[in-house]
This record gives C-alpha cells, sequence and structure tokens, in this order.
C-alpha cells in the first residue's frame, strides 16, 4: 500500500494569525502565556489538517521565529553575548535584538534564516522542543513524527568564531565551517546532543523521526560525505528509526545516499530530472523506504494528476516500500486558494496552494484505493493543465527579435562614471536610503480604503503626494545627498510592479513567510508579460519636483520580479525574465525623458536564484546577467544603482560584476563589514559601493560609532572614492520614531568621516 506524508505546511494561518500573536507580543499587547495558547491552537489547527489529508503527520514544524534558531537553542548553541538563557527574551534577543545573529537566504529560497554561532564545543540538549510537540499532541490522541533540521545541514550553515590579526590587532570574525577539521570537530561535539535527543524521544514511545538535509542537494567534497556517514552511523544506535528528507535539487551523490544507515530516503523529484534518472538506472535498496517528492511545494500550479498517478505506477517497480510526499516545503505557497475570488478569468482553477497540495496527495490516494469520483479530478486537472492560456504574440516577437547589442550600456563603466560625476556633483561618501520610508498605519489603511473603493483614487493620489512630500522634507532636514520618494503607494516591491503589469496576476490572501512575522505576496506570472503604461513615473517625478537633490527612481529588477513571484513552468524562465527586463527597460527611458537622473534596479534576489549545484550556474547567469543588463540600458549620465540585501557574494562575485552597474549597496551591518572583503579579493574592482551601516531589521537605532566601525573597516580594503553610506535594506517596516535618529547619526558620521580625510564639509 502506497503511504501519503506532507511536511512545511505554512505556520501563518488563513488570517496571518501567526503574525498578530508575533507582533502583539512584541508590542506588549498580549502576555506570553497568551502568545504560546495562541500558537498551540494555531499548530492544533495544522496538525489537523494534515490529518484529514495525509497517513504520515509531521510535527515540531512551527516555529515563533526560525527553525534554525530553534535548533540552535536546542543544542544550547548561545553565543555568550545574550548570557545565560531566559525564555523568550533571550529567543528575540538572538532573532531581532541590537546583536541578533546574522540573517540570510535559506538556500536558494526567499526564506531567510538565523545563522547560528557555535562557540567553543559544550553543547548540551538545553530545550526539547521535538519532545515537547510530540508529547503536547500525544495528549490529544495524534501521533506525530517529529522534524528536526538535521546535524549535517546544520552545521553546513553555522558559523563558528576565528581570531585573525587585523592591522597587528586580534579581532574576532565569523566563519563558515568549510573545513574537514572543523566539520569534524563540531559533528563530534554535537552527534551526543543529538544522540540524547533521540533518546529522549524514544523514551516518549517515538518510532521514527524525521531530519531534514538540504545540504545534501549542494557540492559535497568527499570529507563531508563521511562526515556524513559518521553522523547517521552514530545516531541509527539510538534505536529510533531515521528518515531523511532533502529537497531543493537532486542528492549530491546518490548511491552515497543511498548508503546512509537510516530506514527512509526522501527525493525531490519536481526540481529537476537527475534524482528520477537515477532511481530508474540504479534502484533503490529493498530495506529502505523511498519517500517520493511528486508535488510541487514551491510553485502554486495544479498537478497534472493523471501525470502523477504514472509516476507512482512507475516508482512501484523500484521499491515496493513506497511513499509519496510533497517535493519541498510548503512553507513557500499560501495557505489555500480559496478565498481568491478576483483572479483573472480561468486562472483560479490552474492553482494550488498548500492546502489544496495535501488535497492532491489525498486524491492520488484515493484512486489509488479505487475511490469513487477520484479520477473525475484527476481527468479535470490533466484537462485544465494541458490548455492554452494566456498568450501575448507581440511579447513573444519582441523578445526573439532581441541582439547582443540589447544587452550593454553605450559606453564602458570609467566614462561613464566621469560623466555622472560632473552631472551629480556629490560629495565624498554620498549618503542615501534604499527606497522604502515607513509604512505606517494610516498607510495600510489609505492603500485599504483605495482597494476597497471607500476613498477615490484622487483622494489616494493626493495622500500619496502628501506623503512624498513629507519624506522630502525629512530628508533635506537630516541632510541626505540623494534622496527616495518613499514608496508610500508600494504594498511590496514585487507586487507593485506586478499590479501594473499584464501576464502577472496578484492575490488578496496569498501570503507567506519571509521572516520572523514579515509576510508578502508572492505574484503569479501566469501569461506573457508587458507594461501597458508607465508605472512609477508619477510619483517619481513629483518627488523631485520638490528638491534640487537628485531623487532615485525605483524600480525592482527582472531577476527578483521573476524569482520573488511563482512562474510559469511551460516556459524557460530566460524568456520569461526577458519580458520583464523590457518592460523595465520602457520605465528606464520614460524616467529619464522626465529627469531622474539617478535610477535604482534592485536585484535582492539575483544571488538566491543561483542554482545549487556549480554545473548548473553558467547557464542561469548568462539570462540573469542580461536580463539585467537589458533593463538597465540606460544613457551613459544616467547612474544605474542596484541593491542586495543579505547574499553570499563570495563565490559569485565575478557574476556581480558583469551585471554593469554603477552603484551597487549591500548589507554589512549583521555581518560587522565582514563582506567588504569580498570586493577586495575581486582584482580590479573599481564599482561604487553603498555600505550598509544601519541594520533596519532590528528595532535598535544605530549609534555613530557602530555605523563608523563599519565604514573604517570598508575604507581599509576599498578605496574611499567608491564608497557610498546607506541603511542595509529599505526602512518600510520601521517606525519614524527609529528611522529620524538612526539616519541623523548616519548622516553626521559620514560628515565626520569626510572631515577626518580632509574634505570640507
Amino acid at each position: 500500500m502506497v503511504r501519503t506524508f506532507a511536511f512545511g505546511f505554512p505556520k501563518l494561518g488563513e488570517k496571518r494569525e501567526f503574525k498578530k500573536l508575533l507582533e502583539g507580543f512584541w508590542k506588549g499587547k498580549i502576555s506570553e502565556e497568551e502568545l504560546k495558547n495562541g500558537m498551540d491552537r494555531l499548530n492544533l489547527w495544522r496538525i489537523r489538517l494534515y490529518s484529514e489529508n495525509v497517513d504520515i503527520i509531521p510535527s515540531n514544524e512551527l516555529s515563533y521565529y526560525d527553525f534554525m534558531l530553534d535548533t540552535a537553542l536546542m543544542v544550547g548553541a548561545i553565543p555568550s553575548r545574550f548570557g545565560e538563557y531566559k525564555g523568550l527574551n533571550t529567543y528575540f534577543e538572538m532573532a531581532r535584538g541590537r546583536n541578533a545573529l546574522e540573517l540570510t537566504k535559506w538556500f536558494n529560497t526567499n526564506y531567510h534564516y538565523l545563522v547560528p554561532e557555535l562557540e567553543g564545543e559544550n553543547f548540551k540538549l538545553l530545550i526539547n522542543k521535538p519532545l515537547e510537540e510530540y508529547k503536547f499532541f500525544k495528549d490529544k490522541g495524534i501521533e506525530t513524527v517529529p522534524q528536526v533540521i538535521g546535524l549535517f545541514t546544520f552545521l553546513k550553515l553555522s558559523k563558528a568564531p576565528k581570531r585573525v590579526e587585523e592591522d597587528g590587532l586580534p579581532v574576532i570574525v565569523l566563519e563558515k565551517l568549510n573545513t574537514e577539521e572543523s566539520l569534524t570537530e563540531f559533528a563530534q561535539a554535537l552527534i551526543p546532543v543529538y544522540k540524547e535527543l533521540l533518546e529522549s524521544l524514544k523514551n516518549e514511545g517515538v518510532k521514527r523521526v524525521n531530519f531534514e538535509e538540504p545540504a545534501l542537494v549542494v557540492d559535497m567534497e568527499p570529507y563531508e560525505w563521511e562526515v556524513v556517514n559518521k553522523i547517521y552511523k552514530e545516531l541509527s544506535e539510538a534505536g529510533v528509526e531515521i528518515g531523511i528528507l532533502t529537497y531543493y535539487d537532486s542528492v549530491s551523490d546518490y548511491e552515497k545516499y543511498l548508503n546512509l544507515p537510516v530506514k527512509a530516503l526522501h527525493f525531490d523529484l519536481v526540481s529537476n530530472k537527475e534524482n528520477l534518472e537515477n532511481l530508474r538506472s540504479k534502484g533503490f535498496p529493498e530495506d529502505k523506504e523511498l519517500i517520493a517528492g511528486i508535488i510541487n511545494g514551491r510553485q502554486p500550479w495544479r498537478a497534472n494528476l493523471k501525470e502523477k498517478l504514472s509516476l507512482i505506477e512507475e516508482l512501484l517497480k523500484i521499491s515496493n516500500n513506497l511513499t509519496i510526499a510533497n517535493a519541498q516545503p510548503l512553507y513557500h505557497l499560501p495557505v489555500t486558494v480559496e478565498p481568491e475570488d478576483e483572479l483573472p478569468e480561468g486562472l483560479k482553477e490552474r492553482l494550488s496552494f498548500a492546502k489544496e497540495k495535501l488535497r492532491e496527495l489525498k486524491i492520488l490516494k484515493e484512486v489509488l484505493e479505487g475511490k469513487e469520483g477520484a479520477l473525475e479530478e484527476v481527468d479535470f486537472a490533466e484537462k485544465v493543465m494541458t490548455s492554452v492560456f494566456a498568450e501575448n504574440p507581440e511579447v513573444k516577437r519582441r523578445v526573439a527579435s532581441l541582439t547582443e547589442k540589447d544587452f550593454s550600456r553605450d559606453l564602458p563603466y570609467k566614462e561613464r562614471a566621469k560623466i555622472q560625476n560632473d552631472h551629480l556633483n556629490l560629495p565624498l561618501f554620498p549618503t542615501t536610503t534604499i527606497g522604502s520610508f515607513p509604512q505606517t498605519q494610516d498607510v495600510r489603511k489609505m492603500r485599504t480604503a483605495y482597494r476597497t473603493g471607500k476613498i477615490s483614487e484622487e483622494e489616494y493620489k493626493k495622500f500619496i503626494r502628501e506623503k512624498i512630500k513629507y519624506a522630502i522634507e525629512v530628508q533635506e532636514d537630516i541632510g541626505l545627498d540623494v534622496l527616495v520618494h518613499g514608496e508610500f503607494e508600494r504594498s511590496d516591491m514585487v507586487e507593485y510592479f506586478a499590479i501594473k503589469m499584464d501576464g502577472i496576476a496578484t492575490t488578496k490572501h496569498g501570503w507567506v513567510l519571509s521572516y520572523g512575522s514579515r509576510v508578502y505576496r508572492p505574484p503569479i506570472i501566469y501569461g506573457d508579460v508587458s507594461r501597458p503604461e508607465p508605472m512609477t513615473l508619477e510619483e517619481i517625478s513629483y518627488a523631485q519636483s520638490l528638491t534640487s537633490k537628485p531623487v532615485k527612481g525605483m524600480l525592482t529588477g527582472p531577476v527578483t520580479i521573476l524569482n520573488w513571484s511563482y512562474y510559469r513552468e511551460d516556459v524557460p524562465k530566460r524568456e520569461i525574465a526577458y519580458q520583464i527586463a523590457l518592460a523595465l527597460l520602457d520605465e528606464v527611458k520614460d524616467l529619464e525623458e522626465a529627469g531622474i537622473k539617478i535610477i535604482q534596479i534592485d536585484e535582492p534576489a539575483f544571488r538566491e536564484g543561483v542554482p545549487l549545484k556549480k554545473k548548473d550556474w553558467p547557464e542561469y547567469f548568462d539570462w540573469a546577467i542580461k536580463s539585467f543588463r537589458l533593463a538597465s540600458r540606460a544613457k551613459p549620465e544616467t547612474q544605474i544603482h542596484t541593491h542586495m540585501c543579505y547574499s553570499e557574494f563570495n563565490e559569485i562575485i565575478e557574476y556581480i560584476y558583469e551585471m554593469d552597474f554603477d552603484v551597487i549597496s549591500i548589507e554589512a551591518s549583521r555581518s560587522k563589514g565582514e563582506i567588504i572583503e569580498v570586493f577586495e579579493k575581486f582584482k580590479g574592482w573599481d564599482r561604487q559601493i553603498g555600505i550598509g551601516v544601519y541594520d533596519i531589521h532590528s528595532p535598535a537605532i544605530p549609534t555613530k560609532e557602530e555605523m563608523r566601525t563599519i565604514m573604517k573597516r570598508a575604507m581599509k580594503v576599498l578605496p574611499k572614492e567608491l564608497l557610498w553610506i546607506n541603511p542595509d535594506c529599505g526602512l518600510k517596516t520601521r517606525r519614524w520614531e527609529e528611522v529620524i535618529p538612526a539616519l541623523r547619526n548616519m548622516v553626521d558620521m559620514a560628515k565626520e568621516l569626510r572631515e577626518e580625510v580632509g574634505v570640507k564639509v
């Protein structure tokens, strides 16, 4: 008999209950007990959804902030700067306090995780959340399988302090465990903690634990597989069945994966064909359970269930111990498509969000069991997903006519830079912000009122103009050199453009968690993409009319719009990216015509879209770089900025350089400026860099000295003439009471730096 299993169901809730609980607690509106009770109710709702649809139910999935942070606390990995563990106070201090853990992207997704810091080797089972949650559901008569971040993945994504010398003085830096010695050392220190966890679960009656090991799909060294073998050899001695879940790509070494001493192995059979080809050609051991990830957990399209049934039949010939599941965690999807009643005609029936994915697994099981009526849903899905939908011949023609010239600017950077310097006449260490300013409650209320028809378009535009005027006044008063209009008309940096473009749909309730309580609604690229009219011209032109200082035109880049949206699977990503880039290029031309001298095309998702295996990099970077260059094909005197936040640049800096921007702004606050070293090591780096000295993900107001420390580090490795000063990301989620003093400190610090290097302020 084929079993069904699902994992990673969104914790957000159908009405964003998770976000409301968390933010209510942070604001002091609810107590810790009320927070816990609310989370328990939400968790129980999730588990009941599982139980109504699948056979095997996971637990230990609901985190109060981040599952990597939970794992760090589980093993007692609390950096000394946080002192002794004091419950949620310590938890949230590590997540969002002044000295919070570094925040970065989870593999090639838009989820952010907190990077654990491993100080010393004195780890212990500090918080046994997997056991607590298992018992919580067991007491309610629900048997679950605890899910835990695997030890190898935990280690590969963690950092450890290392003492180095800078200018003859000892400095502590954080480094990934990228050597055999460091990885082996920490694995040996943490295996006993994981083993104690398994033993405690076994004593409570747990038969099976699933370890999530997505790090097994990236390129791995032979010694890393030796560490993985050692981990699971020792953990298997605890007497609990172990399952391993891998996702986002094929496993890096099929044979080594099969030989791990565990009971069950999960394969992502959706992200590419390699896992399936290996199963077909190399077989699967009889003594292990095959967990086949056949339902896409990252894209919202309805599955062609007829194709899935054929695949199941094939898999049953490979293994008679088969469980079918989702290929990737479901938290990359909104909860349900049910309330979406304003989508383009014919689109809703093509969609399947997390709740519907559970239903698809249930239908497949019902068909296999011969349940009456199940085949009707299979036939409907096939009919819908094989029909032609939302094509635009003119858009296709425009992409097909592109030549190599369309991907290059008219002059090389050094010549452009001279023209731009004369054109802009900015001081040393120019100060600016990334784009957005606080979206206060009145902004959100007015946007909702406009969307629901309670106020007219004229009233809404008048309100937005008032906000833009205020933002310009604040920036001039603070003394920033390059201003922004504040983006008050934008709910989200991708959604805003999706609404303005044809071929992209937006949802009303399709929220997805990005980190903490931060949510966004990924647009759905369902057809060929075009821009029917200007998207940003009105607001940015108005802002520029209020000041003699340059105001940046603010656009979201084609790679980010694509990577932060759900996209068609029947059209190559390259073609979709070029369609978006052409729409943005039209906008760039309009902004230039209106006299805008600086245009920022943000690409925070450029890094996260990189394939997990290096063999797949050339194809990705070819179209990603070209799409940015196509969108940014501005006049030489127009200064093109881009922004990338919380990205691991080390391995891709050459590709970033090829994007041919004039200025790039980056995060440097949480990483304490370590990222600057990447640009130092790149020989011939000559582009301007905006150093993110203000951590906008924390409510803490940075001091001048804290920001100066980061700039001083940057000045040691990069020419001062290349450096800009800015926050590390947009200020949308912060309050004016935090933003204004923080930016004043930033501008004052910039003026002091100019004086220190002998530049007249």
